[in-house]
């Protein structure tokens, strides 16, 4: 029971239900690739290569995660919102997440070699944005944007896995920036809730430097490019209207978003961030893998 407890309290640490967020565009970029890969006389996947991509993620997500942690702690401990997380509770030691995020990343640089000699030589340059995000609250309110980047790189390594090059790249960039403001835009609204304690300990976000409406403007703003970026997915991949109606699923879905949280009114912040956010993930897979194979 002692174990079971200590992983849970590792899961919690490096937010392991939050792969939902990033996971399914993944592997929905996987998919695309593969089609691609196969219309070009490649090979594409195979099954031991998912697993290795699946890997790959599971590990730059959980050192970029345990390293924020790492050195946001004394952060977290100052923070109402944030004090219970594990560090400051010491329910997990220091060392023992210095140990985490050191096997994540090298999980991560492992299961990118075996996906071939580009994913290894990218994937030192990959691990200092994931890493270097946790460090731009302290001097830019731009860290929203850094880790939109740095989920971004999730579809674009997934391609470079399938096809082994950067051939057919207007897709995956494409689909990058779509992660990238997407996810820049819910963290905008998820800062919200530490606007005030961010402007009293010198930290730089969005909230702290444009104000609550100033917030919610920019993050809605980044979620209409975030649509017009799926569109030119939809129309560069020539994807079909399986598609487009997850298309528009998802246009529903971020409408909502940004109806439920209003100035003076967080309540339902925490459904916006990840119950709405997770459909919009899961829901974009869903549409992507259905209309490959069905439309």
């Amino acid at each position: 029971m002692a174990a079971l407890s200590q992983l849970r309290a590792f899961g919690q640490l490096v937010k392991f239900s939050h792969t939902i967020f990033g996971l399914p565009f993944a592997l929905a970029s996987t998919a695309l690739a593969h089609r691609f890969a196969i219309a070009s006389g490649g090979v594409g996947l195979d099954a031991l290569r998912v697993v290795w991509i699946v890997l790959a993620f599971a590990g730059a997500r959980s050192a970029a995660m345990g390293f924020n942690r790492i050195v946001d702690r004394r952060f977290d401990a100052a923070n109402p919102r944030t004090a219970d997380r594990e560090l400051p509770r010491g329910v997990i030691s220091l060392r023992a997440a210095w140990t985490l995020t050191i096997v994540s990343a090298a999980v991560f640089c492992g299961a990118s070699a075996l996906l071939g000699p580009l994913p290894a030589a990218l994937a030192p340059a990959c691990l200092v944005v994931l890493l270097g995000y946790s460090l731009f609250k302290r001097f830019s309110w731009s860290s929203h944007l850094v880790l939109g980047l740095a989920l971004a790189l999730a579809p674009g390594g997934a391609w470079i896995a399938v096809t082994g090059s950067f051939a057919g790249a207007s897709v995956p960039l494409a689909l990058m920036l779509a992660v990238a403001t997407w996810v820049a835009g819910f963290d905008v609204l998820y800062a919200l809730q530490d606007e005030g304690f961010d402007r009293a300990n010198g930290l730089h976000s969005i909230p702290a430097r444009f104000g609550t409406t100033g917030a919610i403007v920019i993050s809605a703003g980044l979620h209409v490019v975030t649509l017009a970026a799926l569109v030119a997915v939809h129309r560069l991949a020539d994807l079909g209207w399986i598609h487009g109606v997850g298309l528009a699923a998802i246009a529903a879905v971020l409408v909502v978003e940004h109806a439920i949280v209003r100035p003076g009114d967080l309540s339902k912040l925490g459904r916006a961030f990840f119950d709405l956010n997770g459909w919009v993930s899961l829901g974009y897979l869903a549409a992507t893998l259905l209309d490959l194979t069905l439309a």
